[in-house]
């Protein structure tokens, strides 16, 4: 029988190994803006830059839809399952069938994708520009590979998940980044968008390069089968089905938001939501997905063992301290979208009116940001479970929800309501997924908590406020340009951070006092 370690211990094993994961994933994510910020300089909101952000959505979505879904919420679970009960031996054998079997079937999407890529540009996308069209099409052949290389390259992680090690999954971003920030400054002048293509496929490639040689140190071989039969293979079908629908949501309804957004300024639009989308996810994922990854393979280990007294705690501290940090974040980015998308895109090709289509486009799709976090950590607890008929039926109605909004506010409120029609959807798809666990006794928030993140809401739209006030007045203030923007920025973060704080103490948030608490204990200890 396994040693079990204090529960102080493990808590501060987790806080350790989450902030390794924030700070590895936030370089990350600060390499993959300043790739925007070269793109945006160098493309603007162009024709070329709507045609090359269609063509690389279009395999990222159907890697998601289809096959992210069988790695992250049924691979992960069984593999685990296997690790628990039956030992490496069998679960690296389960895993050698499994990756075969993506790497097959991506494979042979990857084909197909590439020999008929205009029913899926137009299924994306309803350019005016026939140039534009034209020019989505062929990228879309030359960028479908990263279908395959998602596949491989996210099975590995999955292993190394599953085994507590995130280091090399962490840095997949940021070595991707880096091959594509290289190639502005190399190659950019001399082969253009079709170049920039290339380089993300090469970035993609390397992702999965880099996972080998930890898990050749864990003594993992990856030996091809294809058992389509073995235990864990049905499982992990059987689990597919219900799973993928949920795990839709994001990218079908990002899919959704640009094919309207096509439409809006000559196809502006579609620009503006990916490049505010991307910020979103540097300034929400960071966090966000670093929680996740690291509570989920811990999930479906507590599942496994059956302890569900300490699986029920580990969702509800989770969601508790993810609301308290995500609802400032998504005032705090609601008030300053303008000069952030300034200071971050602005320059070059990309002028005043980029700047201002896609501040709206952040600043409203700020709003979903707490539905965002609790949806990727209530998925988890279904996903841990291996029950996928809830997150089925949530992620159903949320597509549904971003269809109708944006047919009803694309009209006239333009990029705004595109992105008021994403938060929304956020919020409907974390409702739908937490009534029935509230519903069925385990009282994921319970009184108190509902009232804490009333008090939560108060200070976070209290400090939101301030900060437009006082941005208002320091744009009067200080110098134009990137230096006066960042002064500005910089004044306004720590002014809504520390007003944020004193309000919840204030009012007596339970999260801040243990804050406090956290922070006496370390001045001791130090």
């Amino acid at each position: 029988m396994k040693e079990v370690a204090p529960l102080e211990e493990q808590h501060s094993s987790a806080a350790k190994t989450i902030s390794f994961m924030m700070v590895v994933t936030l370089i990350g994510k600060v390499l993959g803006l300043y790739r925007d910020r070269l793109l945006a300089v160098r493309y603007s909101t162009g024709p070329a830059a709507n045609a090359f952000f269609t063509a690389s959505r279009i395999p990222r979505v159907f890697f998601d839809a289809v096959f992210a879904s069988a790695i992250a919420a049924c691979f992960i679970p069984v593999f685990s399952e296997y690790l628990e009960q039956k030992g490496k031996k069998e679960a690296f054998r389960f895993a050698g069938s499994f990756i075969t079997i993506i790497a097959l079937l991506t494979g042979v999407l990857t084909a197909a994708g590439m020999l008929f890529p205009q029913p899926l540009v137009a299924l994306f996308a309803d350019y005016s520009d026939a140039a534009t069209t034209e020019l989505a099409i062929s990228l879309t052949r030359v960028l479908f590979p990263t279908v395959l290389f998602s596949g491989v390259a996210f099975s590995l992680v999955g292993v190394l998940q599953a085994q507590d090690h995130f280091t090399a999954p962490a840095l997949m971003s940021a070595v991707s980044n880096g091959v594509i920030i290289l190639y502005f400054f190399t190659l950019d002048a001399r082969l253009g968008i079709f170049g920039l293509a290339g380089a993300y496929l090469l970035g993609w490639l390397l992702q999965g390069v880099i996972q080998i040689p930890p898990l050749y140190k864990l003594g993992f071989r990856c030996r091809p089968s294809l058992d389509f039969r073995s235990e864990g293979m049905r499982k992990v079908l059987a689990l597919m089905g219900p799973v993928m629908v949920s795990t839709w949501v994001q990218p079908i309804n990002q899919a959704i938001n640009g094919r309207f957004g096509s439409r809006l300024y000559g196809g502006a639009g579609m620009s503006a939501l990916e490049y505010a989308s991307n910020l979103y996810l540097v300034i929400a994922g960071t966090f966000i997905l670093s929680v996740t990854n690291v509570i989920f393979p811990r999930l479906s280990r507590l599942t496994a063992g059956g302890r569900e007294g300490e699986f029920q705690n580990t969702i509800r501290q989770t969601l508790r301290i993810c609301l308290f940090l995500v609802l400032p974040m998504s005032a705090g980015l609601a008030a300053v979208a303008r000069p952030l998308i300034s200071l971050i895109y602005g320059g070059g090709q990309f002028d005043d009116f980029s700047t201002g289509i896609t501040a709206a486009a952040l600043s409203w799709m700020s709003l979903g940001m707490v539905g965002y976090a609790a949806q990727n950590i209530l998925s988890r607890a279904y996903f841990a479970r291996q029950q996928g008929r809830v997150p089925l039926l949530a992620g159903g109605a949320s597509i549904l929800v971003t269809v109708v909004l944006c047919r009803a506010l694309a009209g006239r409120f333009l990029v705004a309501g595109l992105a008021l029609a994403s938060a929304v959807s956020a919020t409907v798809y974390a409702l739908l997924l937490l009534l029935p666990l509230q519903r069925g006794g385990e009282r994921i928030l319970d009184g108190g908590a509902l009232l804490d993140l009333l008090k939560m809401a108060l200070a976070a739209g209290t400090m939101g406020l301030c900060v437009r006030g006082v941005l208002g007045v320091l744009a009067g203030l200080l110098p134009a340009g990137k230096l006066g923007e960042l002064v500005c920025l910089a004044v306004c973060a720590l002014l809504g951070v520390a007003l944020y704080f004193l309000l919840a103490l204030v009012l007596r948030v339970e999260e801040a006092g243990l804050c406090v608490d956290l922070a006496k204990k370390t001045l001791k200890r130090g």
